[in-house]
């Protein structure tokens, strides 16, 4: 009998130095400085590089596909089927606000603070240290297993994509992306774009309006210019809606006969709209109550009446909830406006089985704020994926948890989206504990160290039983 968490306990300061320097690599894909080489900018090549050559110090099996996704092989080369785990190496854009330097990690009161420690390079190098600890301990595997990095899990998913075009697809596996106990059921994520044309034609004029960084991040910070507002009434009337709302803040200024606000919100997962504060559609709430004309009216309204405070869409008409996968969320997650390119609201849904894509983008298509506006489906789509509680796999990896953790061990379904749901029997593994707090995709991202090492224990006992799983 392997003692798991006394063999991670050892590997811990290695891992903490190795991950600090995963940490540092800003691998946020960047369109912009995208290259042949690079084909979704430098940061995600660097960080996939920097992932197998880890591999390649500590003599394992690697490939690097194009520069977008990469693997590491433990176990038999003649075994026809093979384990895989799916992590990956980009991160979201840091944001505004951060206490320290968003790439270089800082450990205190037994926190891993940097962008990526949380989600998913600390979890994904956890289960990179479970690789070493097999091998090590020189245990036994029937299957091959597969530790896969992709290098663009945040926006669509390019280089797992790849993966699965050019390899034979993994009998089955996890993530190691999300939460304990398990994932086995991942709602179905869509993105709607509503777009209109940029007018005005009140006695306020819109200028510009912008907040949002990533679809799948409830934006924490909105700034807009408006023309045709006296500075004191501005400021007067937005000192008033933030003591009215202490859960926000913000600030005016003028520049010229132009007022430019700010609204500073809570940035979180766009999974979990309903524990952030949408700093756009705050500001769109506020900014309403002026005489706007032309499409620039219709926009705060369709942000600020009908989509500001409703993470479940019943106001849009969307609202929807399954026995098995929950209800349907709402994030409003990118919002532009200005008269040269018009305006632009990007939604992101996670919906459980029983209402389909086609459904919401027709409700939100539909003239609800007296706007002419469309309202078409973009993005990375997903369905619903659901892996049967009694699947063997399942039920591995629940007894695992509970044998090393003596925490209650049970099946949940979410609204985040995870690598797993590319296999047929794939499911969602830790590294996030019940009792931690789940700062994805927010400012200041933390993971406890505990966490990160009990995640490693687990994933080396999940990785041997996966391997030799008898079915």
């Amino acid at each position: 009998m392997v003692d798991w968490q006394l063999k991670a306990k050892q590997e811990e300061a290695a891992y903490l130095a190795d991950l600090a320097d995963y940490l540092a690599i800003p691998s946020v894909r960047d369109d912009s400085k995208a290259t042949q080489d690079a084909p979704l900018g430098p940061g995600p090549k660097a960080a996939l590089e920097h992932m197998l050559s880890l591999a390649d110090r500590d003599g394992f099996t690697t490939k690097n596909i194009d520069n977008v996704v990469g693997y590491i092989e433990i176990g038999p080369k003649d075994s026809e089927e093979y384990v895989a785990l799916l992590a990956h190496v980009d991160v979201m854009p840091a944001g505004e606000g951060w206490a320290t330097d968003p790439f270089t990690a800082v450990i205190e009161d037994g926190k891993v603070i940097a962008r990526g420690a949380s989600d998913d390079k600390g979890p994904g190098l956890a289960a990179y240290y479970a690789f070493k600890m097999i091998r090590d301990l020189n245990l036994p595997l029937k299957r091959r297993v597969r530790l896969i990095f992709g290098t663009d899990e945040e926006n669509d998913w390019t280089g797992m994509t790849r993966y699965f075009e050019v390899e034979p697809a993994p009998a089955f596996g996890f993530s190691p992306d999300a939460e304990y106990p398990i994932i086995n059921g991942e709602k179905g994520n869509v993105q709607v774009n509503v777009t209109a044309a940029g007018t005005n034609g009140g006695k306020v004029t819109l200028l510009n309006f912008e907040s949002g960084l990533r679809t799948n991040m409830v934006p924490g910070v909105a700034r807009a210019t408006v023309a045709g507002l006296s500075f004191d009434e501005a400021d007067q009337d937005f000192s008033a809606y933030l003591k009215a709302h202490p859960q926000i803040q913000g600030k005016v200024s003028l520049d010229g006969d132009e007022v430019s606000f700010e609204l500073i919100g809570k940035q979180v997962h766009g999974s979990l709209p309903e524990t952030g504060e949408n700093a756009g559609t705050y500001l769109a709430h506020f900014l309403e109550q002026y005489e706007f004309g032309g499409s620039a009216a219709g926009f705060l309204a369709f942000l600020g009446t009908w989509s500001h405070d409703d993470p479940t869409g019943r106001q849009l008409g969307v609202a929807f909830e399954d026995d098995v996968m929950g209800a349907l969320s709402m994030n409003v997650g990118i919002i532009r406006f200005d008269e040269e390119n018009g305006a632009f609201i990007n939604y992101n849904f996670r919906y459980p089985k029983g209402i389909s894509p086609d459904f919401i983008r027709g409700q939100l298509a539909s003239d609800v704020a007296n706007w002419p506006h469309e309202a078409t489906i973009g993005g990375h789509a997903q369905v619903p994926h659901y892996v049967a509680p009694k699947d063997p796999v399942v039920q591995t990896l629940l007894s695992i948890y509970h044998d090393q953790t003596g925490l209650p061990a049970h099946d949940q379904v979410i609204g985040g989206g995870t690598y797993g749901r590319l296999m047929e029997r794939g499911v969602a593994f830790g590294a996030l504990f019940p009792d931690s707090p789940e700062t994805m995709h927010q400012v200041n991202e933390f993971a406890l160290v505990d966490d990160l090492v009990r995640s490693m224990g687990i994933y080396g006992q999940a990785i041997v039983e996966l391997a030799n799983l008898k079915e």
